[in-house]
């Protein structure tokens, strides 16, 4: 198929094409930001200048909920909508370029991988893994502060409120457990090192199956903007509409309870083999506090209490595993009421308490 072909296949129609100068300065801006925001990556600021001054760069139309600007691997372009003023089209572009960088072809010019996402002959993996990483890297380069935002009944903090959120979420959730370093250098130079760390802190399953999750949502996110654009060429409401809006209402219900249960098993599955591998009181409260901290990087919806159950009962357990690592670590509980309270213990406590407080004025959701 070719490029024409593709390009009209998803609704794009080539306007004009950026001048020499304008694609020179965007490629000599995001290179220095690049350098900039990543420095100890080895990047060279010359290097990559030249490399992205090679891109052909357009304007063009596109249909409505498509992103602002789009890569094309296949002819080395970036598609800009042509209704960004052209002051903000580098901002736009650092995703784009980012694509342009991580992108791994054969001889043939197929592409074999880009970033966390693998092509092979039958199907693409991680795609979302990989647009949520690429937007990460993006926000943090143009420096967006966070942002509270609500998606499909789901409540979170995010650096990346226009792009990609729910995915971002995720994604930033799994660079909390992992470091940010290594999930970033993975994304730019197309390396294993994330997905083998993940692998390694959660369970090769696990980071199949939290890989799989987020193209879940990405796809059915995709799907709702083919839908909604369906309906707006509708002149009437009609059958067929009631049943395009009740497929959305479908999606939107699946990607919630998507996101909600992938999102419990991040938890679950990096916490619990954590725990197992506790083996001092230093590691004991490291412990504690990266999962209370974990929090913070959490989408609540109404009636959501996995995590606060989750805390609550692991609370319970690194209480008994204070006790038995205080005494050397004889597998048997201490009666802890026939001695003075540690500041630990008495902390462990006060968290139970008033988590278990809340927790009873909610439903227990088990999403």
């Amino acid at each position: 198929m070719s490029i024409k072909s593709d390009l009209k296949k998803d609704g794009i129609e080539v306007i004009e094409k950026l001048d020499t100068l304008k694609i020179n300065s965007i490629a000599k801006n995001i290179a220095s930001k690049l350098c900039e925001t990543f420095p100890s990556y080895g990047l060279n600021e010359n290097d990559l200048f030249i490399k992205l001054s090679r891109l052909d760069m357009y304007k063009a139309k596109m249909p409505e909920g498509m992103a602002e600007a789009n890569y094309y691997y296949k002819n080395s372009s970036i598609y800009f909508n042509e209704h960004i003023p052209e002051e903000d089209m580098e901002e736009f572009a650092i995703h784009e370029c980012i694509h342009y960088l991580q992108e791994v072809k054969d001889k043939r010019n197929y592409l074999l991988k880009m970033g966390l996402c693998d092509y092979t002959e039958f199907k693409i993996y991680g795609l979302g893994l990989n647009e949520a990483a690429v937007q990460l890297m993006s926000s943090k380069v143009i420096g967006i502060p966070k942002d509270y935002v609500k998606y499909f009944g789901i409540n979170f903090e995010t650096t990346s409120p226009s792009y990609y959120p729910l995915e971002c979420c995720l994604v930033n959730q799994l660079a909390y457990i992992t470091g940010e370093d290594i999930l970033f250098k993975s994304t730019l130079f197309s390396d294993d090192n994330f997905k083998i760390k993940l692998s390694e802190l959660t369970s090769q399953k696990d980071f199949m199956a939290i890989q799989n999750a987020i193209d879940t949502i990405l796809f059915a996110e995709e799907d709702i903007i083919k839908l909604n654009n369906k309906i707006a060429l509708i002149d009437d409401r009609n059958k067929k509409v009631d049943d395009m809006v009740k497929k959305i209402d479908e999606l939107k219900e699946k990607i919630k309870l998507t996101f909600l249960r992938t999102q419990n098993l991040i938890i679950s599955s990096y916490f619990d083999k954590a725990f197992s591998n506790i083996q001092n009181l230093e590691e004991l409260e490291n412990y504690r506090k990266k999962l209370y901290n974990f929090k913070s990087y959490l989408g609540f919806a109404e009636g959501y209490t996995f995590f606060d159950n989750y805390y609550v009962e692991k609370m319970a357990q690194l209480e008994h595993k204070y006790n038995v690592l205080e005494n050397g670590g004889i597998e048997t509980a201490i009666n802890v009421k026939t001695k003075k309270e540690n500041k630990i213990i008495t902390l462990f406590k006060t968290i139970k308490r008033l988590l278990l407080g809340n927790s009873s004025e909610k439903e227990n959701t088990t999403l």
